[in-house]
């Protein structure tokens, strides 16, 4: 029989919560940095301590039962409370958290090597970057400032506009200085390698050298070679490196460009129409810091646009 008198711990909840939202073990262990057994064995003892089943578990599916549902929406409540009481009492004492949430790609190329001035003028704020391609829900998993690449019409008409983007054909200066394959217009890629962005589902046809060769009337060309990546993060060292050439995102790349690690040989560039925006949870509105950073992201992007 169940103690009535046990309460689940919120490692349990934090496991119940992740599969039933997922509908999968090995997703919610891939969320949590556990195992899928580990998740698999959290669940069983939470339906020890309930003494009900919570999931129906199916051939390579799962289905939350009755129980489940209804103890599916009061987990996911009791974690989004303790998220926000946890907030409020850190910033009693004296410091407070900010928790972003982005693409790996614009935190590495762009947020993290401006970041410095943001905490040098709010040395009390300690900032928390959640990097990943996955789109998370920011008022389920806690979360204060998302920043977001997209068209304008999914945005959100609370969304503040920081800047749009241009992808443009970069590389290293090596690839210039070889007279055998010269690099001076876009028909002189069939000499070059090509970096790949891996997308099979195309979900960013703007980052697909296909997309850019139709755009410049080059859909027939054959590059000497591809090289292809998981990350567009992992494209741009590659492309530093000199492996070959890559479609630049601009103004992710602005400082890469100015530095002389990157050239754009040609300046022939594709405008996908999509820009990126500063969203703020609703649990996060009203709070100084967060105020504070949104306006920091828009300073910022606003002067570098005013240099260009």
């Amino acid at each position: 029989m169940p103690n009535r008198n046990v309460i689940p711990s919120l490692d349990l909840l934090r496991g119940f919560e992740a599969a039933a939202r997922l509908l999968s073990f090995t997703k919610a262990g891939e969320e949590l940095h556990l195992t899928q057994s580990a998740v698999s064995r959290q669940i069983k003892e939470l339906e020890d301590q309930l003494g009900v089943a919570l999931f129906q578990r199916r051939h390579r599916a799962l289905a939350l039962t009755e129980a489940g549902q209804q103890f599916y929406a009061a987990s996911a409540q009791v974690l989004t409370t303790v998220r926000a009481a946890a907030d409020r009492i850190r910033a009693l004492g004296g410091r407070r958290t900010l928790s972003v949430t982005t693409t790996q790609s614009f935190a590495s190329l762009w947020l993290i090597p401006r970041l410095a001035g943001f905490t040098r003028a709010h040395s009390d704020v300690d900032v928390r970057i959640s990097a990943d391609s996955r789109v998370l829900d920011m008022e389920r998993d806690g979360l204060d400032v998302a920043v977001r690449h997209g068209p304008a019409s999914l945005a959100g008409p609370n969304a503040v506009r920081l800047f749009g983007e241009r992808v443009i054909p970069v590389c290293s200066s090596k690839l210039l200085d070889d007279p055998a394959r010269p690099l001076r217009e876009p028909g002189d890629l069939r000499h070059h390698v090509l970096l790949q962005y891996d997308d099979p589902d195309c979900r960013h046809p703007w980052l697909h050298w296909k997309t850019w060769l139709e755009i410049v009337r080059l859909a027939d060309l054959r590059p000497a070679g591809s090289l292809t990546f998981s990350g567009y993060e992992q494209i741009i060292p590659a492309a530093i490196a000199g492996h070959g050439v890559a479609l630049g995102r601009l103004p992710l790349l602005r400082d890469a460009l100015a530095s002389g690690e990157l050239v754009a040989p040609f300046k022939r560039s594709a405008d996908p129409a999509r820009a990126y925006f500063a969203i703020v949870s609703r649990r996060a509105e009203g709070r100084p810091e967060v105020a504070g950073f949104v306006d920091w992201l828009k300073r910022t992007a606003a002067s570098e646009e005013a240099r260009a």
